[in-house]
């Protein structure tokens, strides 16, 4: 067998056994509970606890959880973040694996990467492909901003929402959300690292902060004349490809096309690093950003806001 087929083989095999099938329940009018939705997950916690997506299980009343040896039990909704498209169920059973969470800020454009999931109720599809860009905001249907996105062209279809995205060495680096219908071989992801993060939160609080700014961004790769002239210690920055109305950034001095380099007087590098500068409340208060505008270092202040609901 060719060593390409092999290495993307080995990558599933050390996967495999912690990716299910989640069915949801909901009642219809006359009281009767009936299947309304399907989607995929992965165990990540030794106690069973599994990601998936919050569209996934939104209004469910009943989880069935089955795992590839075909047991099917019911699994138990922790907690959710419709503003990052996640959701942790619990489960109570034996016979699964975990999956091995990686470090996605290691993750390089180019670099090949493996779905998991189960497309329009086929269990356990692999599909493969490589990240296309990274730190990308995705507008979800309803309107949301999902930050710190992967972008690849690993094909995605109804069903793989909540499936694991991982590399050739079998770890998790994104937890795959969304397609854009109409779109050709565009496919996303939520960060693991940010993954991470929500699920402390769940977990410990029942809930998750972020503050909002209203700002759909972009990683880029800042430029060695820019940076040298400036004396900037970033490895790259945050592109600012577009700024939502009425937004604590649409009231700043923030303009679409800069380049955020600091934010709280702390060099942001990654849209990780800018999203745990904003899960703290703390920073509801007047708060200082840098950006590269052109080739200029410009320093304004925002008033990050607590976006209810």
């Amino acid at each position: 067998m060719d060593a390409f087929s092999t290495m993307i083989i080995d990558a599933v095999e050390k996967t495999k056994n912690a990716v299910v099938k989640i069915d949801v329940f909901k009642r219809d009018a006359q009281g009767i509970l009936r299947a309304a939705g399907s989607g995929s997950g992965f165990i990540f916690s030794s106690d069973g606890l599994v990601f998936t997506n919050s569209h996934v299980v939104d209004g469910a009343e009943k989880i069935m959880v089955s795992l590839l040896n075909e047991n099917e039990i019911e699994g138990f909704l922790v907690g959710k973040d419709p503003d990052t498209d996640l959701a942790i169920l619990k489960i109570y059973s034996e016979g699964y694996s975990v999956a091995r969470l990686g470090d996605a800020q290691h993750l390089q454009i180019g670099q090949l990467v493996i779905a998991i999931g189960n497309p329009y109720g086929y269990q356990h599809t692999v599909t493969t492909g490589v990240v296309s860009a990274l730190g990308r905001t995705l507008q979800t249907q309803s309107g949301r901003l999902i930050d710190n996105v992967i972008q690849s062209d690993a094909a995605l279809n109804p069903g793989n929402s909540g499936g694991p995205m991982i590399t050739t060495e079998g770890d998790v680096i994104g937890v795959n959300t969304a397609v854009i219908q109409g779109a050709q071989g565009l496919s996303f992801s939520v960060d693991i690292n940010t993954a991470k993060e929500i699920a402390q939160q769940l977990l410990r609080d029942g809930k998750v902060f972020k503050a909002y700014l209203g700002v759909m961004l972009q990683e880029v790769t800042l430029n060695p004349k820019v940076k040298q002239h400036h004396d900037l210690r970033n490895k790259r920055g945050l592109f600012i490809t577009r700024m939502e109305p009425d937004s604590p950034a649409s009231r700043s001095q923030l303009q679409e096309g800069d380049i955020l380099v600091a934010f709280n007087d702390k060099v942001i590098n990654s849209s990780h690093e800018l999203f745990k500068e904003l899960s703290h409340r703390a920073i509801l208060t007047t708060t200082n950003v840098s950006v590269i505008r052109h080739t200029e270092l410009l320093h304004f202040s925002i008033f990050p806001a607590d976006r209810k609901g």
